[in-house]
């Protein structure tokens, strides 16, 4: 809250209480306080703005509202009445108002550095980088210190950046902040490493690279001290964008010589090397090759110059650095791309990656510094590259069962890593079946021997042996999907809980535990172990498509929403997060961030998964973003309702569909495949253009079911009727063309689905696409929706025959036939794409009621007025319109399609509950038998969940589905 300080003002000891309660979360208590406090002081502004906040807190938003702005037309200028606003503001994402209420007070007050600074920073929060140039310069007068100064620097230098004109910012925005910066030079005014930096990127954006670099090079480059070799980084920066390629190479041979482990100057050394030999490039005669020193342009020299750097390393006693063995391979590696003969003087790639593995074997890093090279041996070199490695790695005597264990961590690791490039080799996916369970049971023992190095390890630590229990999971699934035997799976689920047991902080167990859970229609043990995870700002984004992908469509709508909030606060707090992080770079200099913070900002707002994220409630003060892909399941029965809670909008499509990013990390799993397995860039392509036409085709659907509700409304009776009539001929108009859209994206969709991409089993999870379409939610939905044109043009046609569905709910129902788990002969089987069908039957039931609500609403008034015709005519012959019959008609086939998919959902239930799954055949020990037991029963428990909420729903709506009657 406001500060409180040692002010002697009396009001600040009566607020005090009020503060209090706020802080503490009573509002009622402080909203109390503040009704006492005003009746004695009608005139204490800030007792006003508190119970305004208290207000806002509980809900009571208008009343909130309406006090604060009684006090804001007063313009105060006291500092609590003005923090206070400015906390009630923040908490209502009203920033703007922030500028007004300063703006009043600096015209007060004006030469208040407070103020002025305050003001400032209200234009940052939302953005107004030429009023925060005006507002720096305005505090610079006031008070000529120079953070001001570079403050209005900087807000040129983001009009720049986010001016649509680019020509616009390089002709006048960033010259201007190049002069005032330069005037300051000049001056002899820089003080401070922001300020260089400032210069710096300025002259960057401008493309003035020799300018930037005399900058770097003179006195005001000594000033960059915040980081380790700043400088030395800014120069290589700006060779390689001037093309300048000899200071490039002798700088980096410079920095080599200081610290021969330092990766990334290795990779400009070679680099340059490779531009300097395509440019034929030769010193000149006499004098220095460069202003650097001395230029290695030759393969011969770059050769020697890390032969040497190894030599050095190998001459130590102490522990040798990985950067010159490591530099040595990526040498090798580009050699080979350019087919040069000098890849033979380093000698055989076997020998090196063998020598490479008995200095750093023991080290967890051995694995990913020797996968990138694996390339590099032959495929008949592969068996002999491990049996070396092996023999390197020395183990125990063997036991009774022949299998040898190592005596302490470090060799544990070598024979780790070995496991580790056998399956990144290949050479345990080339293994039949037998063969594979043998690997497995050999993993299973390496683990659990490998327990007892960390007995006494906390429970944040990880065990030295985990990647053995991940490993011999892995191979469970390799069975799973070659064979189909969900045996496999089970057992992987249950090794995957015995190690989450051992190491309770694992993330790779817990993500690949609910990965495998989600894959068998299991979403209730899925919510724990994603909040386990304990994601944190911006993996909400990155992992949280694991959680949300199958949230809704495992039937389980209460976790769905709990699941879909996860990612929605994070993104809804995204815009007033990302302003706070802006206000400090400028508070205390950093510059450079700003631009990263805007960057980051766009990036989550453009991003797939927060367009894919569910549309949920969330608490009241908390702004709400039509998103595309609905918990259509579960909202009110009452379109117009549904409508309203979800902020649905038919004009309006507020998806960045030209600029969607696709942020998600699809490399979160560990993942020791072969390349010819792994996840490759057309896979990441197709997974995107597959997301982004399901989600179309969703966010259609949302808009056509705003436009039937629009349709819906009556128009009021101040409404003309020219006016009423052309409002209703612009709704079928939006009617028509959404549906048209929606039928094009229809035709999209099918073909994208008949492509059948196969992803890998880490990989993307594949959409809902292929399984709408099969199950024919899609077209039914289609259909309902035209049906509500039809009906609204009340076409003679009837309601049955021309519009209706292609797939009706009844040849729905049929897709879902059949038990989502049974057990025969000890073996248990599950069928999810079951439970997804069943789920896209629901969806569908919601949409066609929705309509038929819409119908309900049209009909009505038209029986009404034949039953009047049919009194005063006393001619009771007069027939039914065929548009009514087939109304009638559709409610009662789908009152018996709901009727038999409830039946169908109880004897899934009864089916489920009965299963006993202690009678299954699991091979292992009694212990191991019962994790994987206990797995299955979160599985079985999960199903029957989801049933539970399925019937729960289809009750209410078939409850709904009476009501309609016309």
């Amino acid at each position: 809250m406001a500060a409180r300080g040692h002010v002697q003002d009396p009001n600040d000891r009566r607020l005090r209480p009020i503060y209090d309660y706020l802080d503490n979360g009573n509002n009622k208590m402080a909203i109390q306080q503040a009704d006492k406090l005003l009746k004695k002081h009608k005139d204490l502004h800030c007792a006003k703005v508190l119970k305004a906040i208290g207000l806002q807190r509980t809900g009571r938003q208008d009343e909130a509202f309406s006090l604060a702005q009684e006090v804001t037309s007063l313009e105060p200028t006291d500092d609590n009445s003005l923090q206070a606003l400015t906390i009630l503001y923040r908490e209502m994402h009203r920033p703007e108002l922030v500028t007004k209420l300063y703006e009043a007070a600096v015209k007060k007050v004006p030469l208040s550095e407070e103020y002025h600074s305050h003001l400032f920073m209200a234009y940052a929060r939302v953005g107004e980088y030429k009023k925060m140039q005006q507002a720096g310069m305005a505090l610079y007068k006031i008070v000529p210190k120079n953070p001001y100064y570079f403050w209005s620097v900087m807000s040129l230098v983001m009009q720049a950046i986010s001016a649509q004109d680019e020509k616009l910012s390089q002709t006048m925005f960033l010259p201007l902040a190049e002069r005032m910066v330069e005037k300051m030079v000049k001056e002899d005014k820089i003080e401070a490493e922001a300020e260089v930096q400032l210069y710096f990127m300025i002259l960057e954006r401008l493309g003035k690279c020799e300018e930037a670099l005399e900058v770097i090079k003179g006195p005001l480059g000594e000033k960059l001290t915040s980081e380790l070799q700043s400088r030395e980084s800014k120069c290589m920066m700006l060779y390689r964008r001037l093309r300048r390629w000899p200071e490039c190479n002798a700088l980096a041979h410079k920095l080599l010589l200081k610290n021969p482990d330092d990766w990334q100057f290795y990779l400009a050394y070679f680099d340059s090397l490779f531009h300097l030999m395509d440019m034929s490039w030769s010193p000149p005669g006499d004098g220095e090759h460069c202003s650097e020193g001395a230029v290695h342009h030759t393969v011969a020299e770059v050769v020697r110059f890390v032969e040497e750097r190894i030599a050095g390393e190998d001459g130590k006693d102490a522990r040798s650095l990985r950067g010159p063995y490591l530099a040595r391979l990526e040498l090798m590696h580009r050699l080979r791309q350019r087919a040069l003969p000098q890849e033979g003087q380093l000698g055989e790639p076997l020998e090196l990656m063998v020598q490479f593995f008995v200095k750093f074997g023991d080290k967890p890093c051995c694995i990913t510094d020797l996968n990138i090279y694996l390339h590099l041996l032959a495929a008949d070199q592969h068996e002999q590259f491990v049996k070396r490695l092996s023999e390197a790695a020395p183990l125990g005597q063997p036991g009774p069962d022949g299998l040898a264990f190592p005596d302490d961590t470090k060799a544990l690791q070598r024979h780790l890593c070995v496991c580790q490039l056998s399956r990144a080799l290949g050479l345990h996916h080339a293994l039949d079946a037998a063969a594979k369970l043998r690997l497995v049971a050999e993993l299973k023992a390496h683990y659990r021997h490998g327990l007892k190095f960390g007995k006494n390890a906390l429970k944040t630590e990880l065990q030295f042996s985990d990647m053995y229990c991940l490993m011999a999971a892995h191979v469970y699934i390799d069975l799973w999907t070659e064979s189909g035997d969900e045996k496999m799976a089970w057992l992987s689920l249950g090794l995957l809980q015995e190690g989450l047991s051992n190491s309770p902080s694992n993330a790779q167990f817990k993500l690949l535990l609910l990965l495998l859970y989600c894959r068998l229609g299991a979403f209730e043990p899925v919510v724990d172990l994603y909040a386990s995870l304990d994601a944190k700002h911006v993996q909400h984004d990155t992992i949280g498509f694991l959680l949300t992908r199958y949230a809704q469509s495992l039937g389980q709508f209460a976790a769905a929403s709990q699941a879909c909030n996860f990612s929605l606060r994070f993104f809804h707090s995204n815009q007033k997060d990302t302003s706070e992080y802006i206000i400090q770079a400028y508070k205390y200099g950093a510059f450079e961030k700003i631009p990263e913070f805007i960057t980051l900002r766009n990036r989550l707002n453009q991003s797939l998964h927060f367009a894919q994220v569910p549309h949920t409630p969330l608490p009241p003060n908390q702004p709400m973003r039509g998103a595309c892909s609905p918990l259509l399941t579960f909202v009110t029965t009452f379109l117009e309702e549904s409508v309203k809670s979800m902020c649905l909008s038919a004009e309006e499509d507020d998806i960045p569909w030209d600029n969607m990013r696709d942020n998600r990390d699809l490399t979160v799993f560990t993942c020791w495949d072969p390349n010819e397995r792994k996840l490759t860039e057309e896979h990441r392509r197709r997974s995107l253009e597959e997301e982004c036409v399901w989600l179309r085709l969703r966010s259609l659907t949302l808009r056509l079911l705003a436009a039937v509700a629009a349709l819906g409304h009556k128009s009021s009776p101040q409404n003309s009727p020219a006016a009423t009539e052309n409002g209703v001929a612009d709704k079928t108009a939006l009617l028509r063309g959404l549906l048209a859209q929606l039928g094009h994206n229809l035709q999209t969709a099918t073909q994208m689905a008949e492509r059948r991409t196969q992803y890998p089993f880490l990989g993307p999870p594949a959409t809902r696409l292929a399984a709408a379409l099969s199950s024919g939610s899609c077209q039914c939905q289609a259909a309902a929706l035209q049906l509500s044109l039809h009906v609204h043009q009340l076409d003679a046609v009837g309601l049955v025959s021309s519009p209706s569905p292609r797939v009706s709910a009844a040849e729905m129902l049929t897709k879902c036939k059949g038990d989502l788990l049974d057990m025969k002969e000890g073996k248990l089987k599950i069928r999810p794409s079951l439970l997804e069908n069943l789920i896209f039957f629901v969806e569908t039931v919601c949409v066609v009621l929705w309509v038929a609500g819409y119908c309900t609403k049209v009909l009505q008034p038209l029986k009404s007025s034949l039953q009047k015709k049919k009194k005063k005519k006393k001619d009771a012959s007069i027939a039914q319109p065929m548009v009514v019959c087939g109304f009638q008609e559709l409610t009662a086939s789908l009152q018996d399609v709901l009727a038999q998919a409830l039946e169908h959902i109880k004897e899934q239930e009864v089916g489920i509950a009965a299963l006993k799954l202690a009678d299954l055949s699991l091979e292992g020990s009694t212990e191991e038998s019962s994790f994987t037991r206990a797995a299955m029963d979160k599985l079985q428990s999960s199903h029957l969940r989801s049933l539970q909420e399925v019937a729960e729903l289809l009750k209410k709506r078939a409850d709904s589905l009476k009501n309609l009657k016309i």
